[in-house]
């Protein structure tokens, strides 16, 4: 009589194991630099800037290439970083739709008046974007995708703006709450939010590679965004009503999205 060992499963947990191990190492790694980001002095902000940026979009693309594979993981970031070079370049020369502004050249090389950063940061969460806006709706992914995203940046432009990264010409009102940052610019993240769901949801395939470890790492980087965007404008950046509207409006979605997780647990 002989005695056979089957070897699948662990073979399955070798596989799940690497991709597992660098997605969540990665996403530590972004977390953690732009958790010193208020503590720096500000001779640092700007390399500290480079850095998260570069860190996020990273474990973006980590994130994509463990669950997806190599080929969706270079499609996405292509597509996101082109989208988002395009319609930069398209704003600071016609102020559509954005509204006017103008980047700073602490920013770094730049083509056509768009810094080389700029077109990273549109990666930086657009990818667990997409994974949340899919979960939420199919038929409405898209649009999910740009009040996710449109959110997210209620955060962000206040932020850069107190750090002198870009200027705007005040020729609209202002978001409610949030001084300094035209309403136009939220219409026109939620614009182009959608067009980039859309590219990304119709363009890219749902189907995750074999034995592909869960997308809580890129899950824990929305939960981090909410909750440092919160924490910090109150306690941080002196901008309480960046908190108030910035987390009402990433919550409409992100609060949702982590109940369905919830509900779904095994």
């Amino acid at each position: 009589m002989s005695v056979r060992v089957y070897r699948g499963g662990y073979a399955r947990f070798r596989r799940r194991r690497y991709p597992t191990i660098l997605s969540w190492t990665t996403t530590i790694l972004a977390i953690s630099t732009q958790m010193v980001y208020p503590l720096m002095p500000d001779d640092r902000l700007l390399s500290l800037t480079f850095f998260v940026v570069a860190t996020f979009a990273l474990a973006g693309l980590v994130q994509a290439w463990s669950t997806h594979g190599l080929k969706y993981a270079a499609a996405w970031f292509v597509a996101t970083a082109l989208f988002g070079f395009i319609v930069e370049e398209i704003g600071v020369h016609t102020g559509w739709p954005f509204g006017n502004y103008t980047y700073s050249n602490s920013l770094g090389p730049a083509i056509g008046g768009v810094p080389l950063v700029v077109p990273l940061a549109w990666a930086m969460l657009s990818h667990p974007i997409l994974v949340l806006s899919r979960r939420i709706s199919r038929r409405w992914a898209p649009l999910v995708f740009g009040w996710t995203i449109m959110a997210w940046d209620l955060f962000l432009d206040p932020l850069m703006v107190d750090a002198g990264r870009w200027t705007w010409s005040a020729e609209s009102r202002d978001i409610p709450f949030i001084s300094g940052i035209p309403l136009s610019n939220a219409a026109g993240w939620l614009l182009c939010g959608v067009a980039l769901g859309a590219l990304l949801h119709w363009g890219l395939p749902r189907e995750r590679r074999k034995s592909a470890p869960t997308s809580a790492a890129g899950d824990v980087i929305l939960g981090w965004t909410l909750f440092s965007g919160v924490v910090g404008n109150l306690f941080f950046f002196d901008r309480p009503g960046t908190a108030l509207v910035g987390g009402f409006a990433l919550g409409l979605t992100l609060l949702p999205y982590f109940f369905m997780i919830w509900i779904t647990r095994e």
